[in-house]
């Protein structure tokens, strides 16, 4: 049996050439609303707070719909560490149906939010503002998840290279699309936020036709029938993926809204508050791409180990993402620690009114966002870890304590009950992080333990899935089952 640190060993460096390429592109997927960010605070403060408004509540709409789809990964890393190349293309299918299901009342909710954003006491020319950007943006949510369900089948056969690069590309359109249509160039008006909303939009499509592309035209994946019948709905397949995945949403979720909520207050405080507080959560998204990326390609390959049958590895993979996330993390935290008002002010020429006030506080936030890092790094490859294991409730049950609990519970005390404003709602960031990442981690560890411990347990933990319950006769010809008759081992 090889060595508790040859295994170490063999993770990483089989973690790392997996992990670079998702975390560039999560990188390059996140540089779209960076970018945003960046051209719009040449307009002003009072575009800087719309395009903060909206972006805030699209994207938590978007991760809320990507963690309930990046269900799909577990079950096509399984299947593929399983030899099962049919199952993965049937996870897939569904991820499609999965997709448009929840694209529908999303886009409804996103054309019609600014009522909400008055009800909460949002100023009312932001909510102007906001409410056209988001409307255009809308248009783009069914293409992005549909991108997502692809890009977990990609990644979920350790084929991630495609999808950075598809990435790349479409953050340069973007860039070219905003200013074309933001500023107006090559015949086209100057649509301001308006016309950031359309560019995005038209990245989101792009980035889905592109990777379908891809998958269409790739000999290998012929095997995996990706397309075979993909009109026709499969309910037993969707009721397994909506299972794993939906804990997975509201976890994602919870950690979004964290910060969404954190916003919707800041905004609360003023136009200066809020432009401030969105320069360096765009800041903080950047530097949590990082270990975002690490935490899903962790994912991956606790994944493929579990479906192998080999736990022991499986646990070591985790680890290695732990560790490879810190180390991401830490570098980040230096940097918002030792440079946070020359990075505060790339976002706005000091010519813009106010812009002394916003760079000054956003500087403040930067270095807020240095003591959280780590523990940001920790839970989301903890939580990535879990995912492999297809632990996806009990984590959710955790993200609800630490993020909505304590997070949201000691922000608003510190920043609205104490009067430390926008610093203090930032500084419940940090607790509901740390909280987090310490009780992901601990989860991550026990459930492994106990499947050291007895075989048996990674034996249920599999051939649950290829029981036959009488309630989904269906499952019976391809061997998968309702994924909420598999065993909680660790509980």
């Amino acid at each position: 049996m090889p060595s508790v640190s040859r295994i170490y060993q063999t993770e990483v460096q089989r973690l790392l050439p997996l992990a670079a390429p998702v975390v560039a592109t999560q990188l390059g997927q996140v540089s779209l609303g960076f970018v945003d960010t960046l051209m719009v605070g040449r307009l002003g403060a009072d575009e800087l707070a719309g395009v903060a408004l909206g972006n805030t509540t699209f994207f938590f709409i978007l991760v809320m719909g990507f963690g309930v789809l990046s269900a799909v990964g577990p079950m096509v890393s399984q299947a593929f560490g399983g030899g099962a190349p049919r199952k993965a293309g049937r996870a897939v299918r569904q991820g499609f149906w999965l997709g448009l299901a929840l694209a529908v009342p999303a886009v409804l909710l996103l054309w019609n939010v600014a009522p909400l954003w008055r009800l909460m006491g949002q100023a009312e020319p932001t909510t102007e503002i906001a409410q056209a950007y988001l409307r255009m943006m809308a248009l783009g949510l069914l293409p992005a998840f549909w991108f997502m369900a692809l890009r977990c089948f990609v990644e979920g056969v350790s084929r991630p290279l495609p999808v950075t690069l598809i990435i790349i590309a479409c953050a340069v359109l973007n860039v070219g699309a905003n200013y074309v249509l933001m500023f107006g160039a090559l015949g086209f008006p100057a649509l301001g936020l308006v016309g950031t909303g359309i560019a995005s939009a038209l990245v989101y499509a792009a980035m889905f036709g592109l990777l379908l592309l891809y998958v269409v035209q790739t000999p290998d994946f012929q095997a995996y029938h990706i397309f075979e019948h993909v009109g026709r709905p499969d309910p037993t397949y969707f009721r397994a993926l909506f299972r794993i995945g939906w804990p997975i949403g509201v976890q994602w979720g919870m950690e979004a809204g964290l910060f969404t909520m954190t916003a919707l207050l800041v905004g609360l405080l003023g136009t200066i508050e809020l432009a401030a507080h969105q320069i360096a959560v765009q800041c903080a998204a950047i530097a949590f791409m990082l270990p975002l990326g690490v935490g899903i390609a962790t994912s991956v390959r606790v994944g493929q180990r579990i479906g192998a049958r080999t736990p022991r590895q499986a646990r070591w993979a985790g680890y290695a993402g732990l560790s490879l996330a810190t180390a991401c993390t830490v570098g980040t935290a230096l940097l918002f620690w030792l440079f946070p008002e020359p990075i505060a002010r790339a976002f706005m020429a000091e010519t813009v009114p106010d812009a002394p006030a916003v760079i000054s506080l956003a500087a403040t936030l930067l270095g807020v966002a240095a003591v959280f890092q780590v523990a940001d790094g920790l839970q989301v490859a903890a939580a990535g870890a879990l995912r492999g294991l297809k632990d996806t409730r009990v984590p959710m049950v955790i993200a609800f304590i630490s993020y909505w609990g304590l997070g949201l519970g000691v922000g608003a005390g510190l920043g609205l009950y104490l009067g430390l404003g926008a610093v203090g709602l930032w500084w419940g960031l940090v607790t509901g992080l740390t909280v987090a990442a310490v009780l992901l981690s601990w989860r991550f560890q026990r459930i492994t333990r106990t499947m050291l411990n007895s075989s048996a347990a990674v034996d249920e933990l599999l051939t649950a899935q290829q029981r036959r319950p009488a309630a989904y006769p269906a499952a019976r010809a391809d061997g998968i089952a309702d994924p909420a008759s598999q065993p909680s081992l660790g509980d």
